[in-house]
């Protein structure tokens, strides 16, 4: 394997990364709004959105992306594989982000967020100093687990021309006719870039630790 097919692995980490982390930022607090329209009981809405996540949450990230690269032309509104791509993560990832959030939603107290109201603070207000910094502790090993889940299913992108790190290895494997060392470099790359996510995960639980204690 040549130092070409390395940087090659390397460009699909990039890819792989990039798009990780766009529907991460995008898919992190669309959840959110998702689980607040459920947990407010919004007439209609909170039944569309029960609906959307479920199909969601059932149909395959493979299956939701070629529906949306395939469908979408159909209906004047065609999508390159990279904008398909982060689509579907988007979607993929909301949905399960907003079982996450809703779960912590479920298990808020709301005698905290009435006796806020009975005080007269306003509903943003009340949201976000009293309920989003308590659900936001609660749900970090959920929305963690998901981010990791997320890189991990990045090599389905493969299927509309997305080259990542998968992608990229196959190739390589395929032109050269030794498939394990580029295999090997892909699963070299994948892991600190997951591991990246975990210690994430443990700083940031350190540092709520430390404010809980100090209060």
């Amino acid at each position: 394997m040549s130092w070409l097919d390395v940087l090659a692995i390397l460009r699909g980490a990039v890819t792989t990364l990039t798009l990780s982390c766009l529907g991460i930022l995008i898919g992190l607090p669309l959840g959110l709004g998702l689980a607040v329209i459920r947990w407010a009981r919004l007439p209609g809405l909170a039944q569309v959105v029960a609906v959307y996540v479920s199909l969601l949450r059932a149909t395959p990230l493979v299956t939701l992306l070629l529906l949306l690269f395939f469908a979408l032309p159909e209906l004047g509104l065609p999508l390159g594989p990279v904008p398909a791509a982060i689509l579907a993560l988007v979607m993929n990832t909301a949905a399960f982000n907003c079982e996450v959030w809703r779960a912590a939603l479920m298990n808020f107290p709301r005698e905290q967020y009435e006796a806020a109201q009975a005080v007269g603070m306003p509903a943003l207000t009340r949201f976000r100093r009293i309920v989003l910094p308590q659900i936001a502790r609660a749900s970090l090993p959920g929305l963690f687990n998901e981010m990791s889940l997320l890189i991990k299913v990045t090599p389905v992108l493969a299927v509309v021309g997305v080259v990542d790190i998968t992608r990229a290895a196959v190739r390589i494997g395929a032109e050269s006719f030794e498939p394990l060392p580029p295999f090997l470099l892909a699963v070299a790359v994948y892991a600190p870039i997951v591991f990246a996510f975990v210690a994430l995960q443990r700083a940031v639980e350190r540092r709520h630790a430390r404010r809980e204690a100090a209060a």
